[in-house]
């Protein structure tokens, strides 16, 4: 709505106005659009102080000796705590999983030394067996069958050649690649480093983010036309809304599929369960899709045990996730911030397909902006009822 000042201001003054605010918008695109490599470490410190920024606001209304904490020291208690917990979790945690991994690797060289002729020909004889059992018409072949002309019925597969072969390409691409390992491990080195210099760069982006947050919103609202402001200033409460449910939200989701996932691992006997939860954990964040791939590796480790067992933690993974969709996505989320189905699988395609895995851990951010601002749009065009039912009755 118009204030009183801005009715006087002549109509050309107020249309070159918009003409220079729309350049300066303009300006802004182009740069992000010219240097789009670059904008991933501050997405990612602009999400992380968002994601803070109700915490440093808590800390911030606490006093001490009669004052206010700085946004800084809030900040740099944060930080502090987020180490702590870092360390705690390279003490305690990174041992459990280096453990399961190398028991899977373990597991894994054991397995392949223990597929002996016999013990090959043993297992194609029980895959024949289960095939027949359940009326798939697949004959297991061996070699002497073959050399023999022994009739099959079916498809006929020499499972014994099949499984050698595997093993002579993989011994050919170990000794292959043998003499990179020096250039692969410095590869690591070099990515590790990098990583850790990246992951400081974007805590202090995120940082300088948190510390400007109110002057940062004051500027880009000062680039929106006055006689807009009220309407600026009720998009960007929507879309906060929207994002906090969907950004905040998602994590706090996560961590407790993850916890449940290590209860339920646990509970049922279920091999590598830190690692699985673990994976479930991360995954989680992706939504829809990752908590698809995060499901199949444990469903399958727990099948190896025994259909019963796969079955029961195939119960369990299926109930965390209506437990999720009913009861922890609309009390966590709340009903501003959900997004349908459909739009959040279009969102992830989208994003992974334009920038990789990265872009599909942006892509739902990025869609609950987009559809917030769509709906406020939508019913800024649309008339409202009370409107319509005046012309009605008019008539």
């Amino acid at each position: 709505m118009l204030q009183p000042q801005e009715l006087s201001i002549p109509a050309d003054v107020r249309r070159k106005r918009l003409y220079i605010l729309a350049g300066l918008w303009l300006t802004i695109a182009v740069v992000l659009a010219l240097f789009h490599s670059v904008l991933l470490p501050f997405a990612s410190a602009a999400l992380i102080a968002y994601l803070v920024h109700p915490l440093v606001t808590r800390i911030t209304r606490l006093r001490v000796r009669g004052r206010n904490i700085p946004r800084w020291v809030g900040i740099l208690l944060i930080y502090a705590l987020f180490f702590l917990a870092v360390y705690l979790f390279f003490i305690a945690m990174v041992p459990q999983l280096y453990r399961e991994l190398a028991r899977i690797s373990r597991d894994g060289v054991a397995f392949v030394n223990s597929l002996t002729p016999e013990r090959i020909h043993v297992l194609a004889d029980h895959a024949e067996d289960w095939l027949r059992a359940n009326g798939i018409p697949v004959a297991i072949a061996t070699p002497e069958d073959i050399r023999n002309g022994v009739p099959t019925t079916g498809f006929s597969l020499d499972l014994e050649k099949t499984i050698r072969d595997i093993a002579m390409s993989l011994t050919a691409l170990t000794r292959e690649h043998m003499g990179d390992i020096v250039t692969v491990s410095r590869n690591i080195i070099t990515s590790v480093l990098a990583g850790v210099f990246m992951m400081f760069f974007i805590l202090m982006v995120a940082a300088f983010f948190s510390i400007d947050a109110q002057p940062i919103v004051r500027y880009f609202t000062s680039l929106v036309p006055v006689e807009y402001g009220t309407d600026a200033q009720v998009l960007l409460e929507r879309i906060d809304r929207s994002l906090s449910g969907v950004v905040r939200g998602q994590v706090t989701i996560c961590l407790v599929n993850g916890a449940l996932t290590f209860v339920g691992l646990m509970l049922f006997g279920v091999k590598f369960a830190f690692l699985l939860a673990t994976v479930a954990t991360v995954f989680s964040l992706i939504p829809i899709f990752g908590t698809i791939l995060s499901s199949v590796p444990i469903v399958l480790i727990a099948l190896a045990d025994g259909f019963q067992k796969g079955f029961a933690i195939l119960l369990w993974i299926v109930g965390i996730h209506a437990l999720e969709a009913y009861f922890l996505n609309p009390k966590i989320m709340g009903s501003a911030a959900r997004i349908h189905p459909v739009i959040v699988a279009f969102s992830l395609i989208a994003g992974e397909k334009m920038f990789g895995l990265v872009g599909a851990l942006f892509a739902v951010p990025v869609a609950s902006i987009v559809v917030a601002c769509f709906d406020y749009a939508r019913l800024k065009a649309q008339p409202k009822l009370g409107e319509v039912q005046l012309v009605e009755t008019s008539k």
